[in-house]
């Protein structure tokens, strides 16, 4: 059997339950919630599937060592005390990400600065070498987390932000994380059920997530690669099985709609969404949400209008008073989520919301709120839902997301005891903002058939991991 250990899916706050069933379907072991985080347990295929699989982290920590220390000195020999040439060699270069919790521990670039002695040190002593740092695209990434005196050191497997897909082409302003959009999208329950529409859609994040959880196509294939390619013990072959694996995609049958009244958003999804290879599956409008029409079909809206904070508008609560009007008078009998931050623009829509769940957008306290839009009166719908509840038994109106695996919430500011008795802290620390924009530049034209990803360069130049891998291109859609 192969070597089972502990690792960290780090997320946003409020996405952890959907984070710890997507786990789950994943088959990973020992699963326990915490802030911000889930710890798991797997072994290496567990980490390569975590990582191109997972739609709601944001990246993947593999702890290596756990002690306590109460001053640099501590933390300085506690880590050259690690047999370094089990993850690097002299000839690779390493950066650190430390993000401290002390009053012992004032400084996260002192401690940074310190651990990176340690590691230095430590060659220099057996080889009489040492390895450098580089800030960008090292071939080992470092994390040390310290909690008043409580330290974990992890590698990070992820190496750039996986919220990062690869088929971003451009964005337009206070785009939505796409990590964000996935959550939203999975904690509704939708998985392609009906018809899924965004009115105010932007550069296309919605849509595209959307798209890629209907088909059940991984969001990992976009990407040029992971910091975990550049490991010592990386195995290439299990790697090229999980990523060129399409057994569990599927065929998506409904259509997602796109709209927005801004033409140069409407162009920037457009390309996006060709990047995504999944055009055929969305279709883009421009057309501003007041001339919003009843859908046809079933459909289910998820939306992330403006807050009024990062981008601005003339009216916002008109804007809202507005969403609310269309609401009630063109999406009779279907869903309704909206994403927002004021709880004035959410009293301006003037529904009453049958479920609200707290979530960040950035630094931002929003709610997502639903909205159950039914023609008559709100007393004699309810009714008439609970009556189909009870003799459905479980009730398929039960909104999907409350209807969780039961996991083991951890304590704050801990990680699950090992076995000598010691306790790990959890990493408390949000990611650094990457900038915005994608590299990869496919599309439904020049969309490749599977296995021709190892080749060389290409015309966008060297790729970043070892391996120079083509993205991997979905199914290819019939013409």
């Amino acid at each position: 059997m192969s070597e089972q250990f502990e690792m960290i899916a780090k997320t946003f706050q409020g996405l952890e339950e959907i984070l710890a069933e997507e786990l789950t379907a994943l088959g990973a072991n020992d699963i326990q919630i915490g802030r911000r985080m889930v710890s798991f347990t797997g072994d290496k295929r567990m980490m390569y599937k975590a990582n191109f699989c997972l739609r709601t982290a944001i990246r993947i920590l593999k702890p290596i060592k756990n002690f306590t220390a109460k001053d640099a000195d501590e933390v300085y020999n506690q880590i050259q005390a690690i047999p370094w040439e089990e993850y690097l060699d002299v000839n690779k270069t390493f950066a650190i990400d430390a993000v401290v919790f002390s009053e012992e521990f004032r400084h996260s670039k002192f401690v940074s600065y310190k651990v990176k002695d340690a590691i230095v040190d430590y060659f220099r002593e057996k080889t009489g070498k040492r390895p450098s740092v580089r800030i960008n695209n090292p071939d080992v990434l470092l994390n040390i987390h310290i909690a008043q005196t409580t330290c974990t050191l992890s590698l990070d497997s992820s190496g750039e932000s996986l919220h990062r897909r690869g088929y971003r082409q451009e964005a337009v302003e206070a785009p939505l994380n796409e990590v964000l959009a996935a959550g939203m999208i999975l904690m509704t329950g939708w998985r392609g059920e009906c018809d899924l529409i965004d009115p105010m859609c932007g550069s296309g994040t919605i849509p595209v997530e959307a798209a890629l959880i209907a088909k059940n196509i991984a969001p990992g294939v976009f990407r040029k690669g992971f910091a975990f390619e550049k490991w010592v013990d990386f195995d290439a072959d299990m790697f090229d099985e999980i990523y060129n694996d399409d057994s569990q995609e599927r065929e998506f049958t409904h259509k997602i709609y796109g709209y927005d009244n801004n033409p140069k958003a409407n162009e920037i999804a457009t390309h996006n969404i060709k990047a995504a290879g999944v055009s055929k599956d969305i279709v883009l409008k421009l057309q501003p949400f007041q001339q919003f029409e009843q859908p046809q079909e079933k459909s289910i809206i998820i939306t992330n209008p403006p807050y009024g904070e990062r981008i601005s508008t003339n009216d916002l609560l008109g804007l809202y008073q507005m969403i609310g009007e269309r609401l009630k008078h063109a999406f009779v009998g279907n869903e309704a989520w909206v994403l927002s931050y004021r709880e004035e623009c959410f009293d301006q829509i003037g529904l009453k919301a049958s479920q609200k769940v707290p979530l960040f957008n950035g630094p931002l306290e929003c709610e997502f709120r639903k909205y159950e839009i039914f023609d008559g009166k709100y007393k004699e719908f309810k009714s008439q839902e609970e009556g189909e509840e009870k003799k459905e038994g479980e009730g398929e109106q039960a909104p999907r997301f409350r209807e969780r695996k039961e996991f083991k919430p951890r304590r704050e500011g801990e990680f699950k005891p090992r076995r000598d008795g010691e306790s790990k802290p959890r990493r408390e620390g949000e990611y650094k903002p990457r900038r915005e924009g994608g590299d990869f530049k496919g599309g439904d034209r020049d969309r490749k058939p599977r296995g021709e990803f190892r080749g060389g360069r290409d015309s966008r130049g060297p790729r970043e991991f070892r391996g120079n891998r083509e993205p991997r291109i979905p199914k290819k859609e019939e013409e």
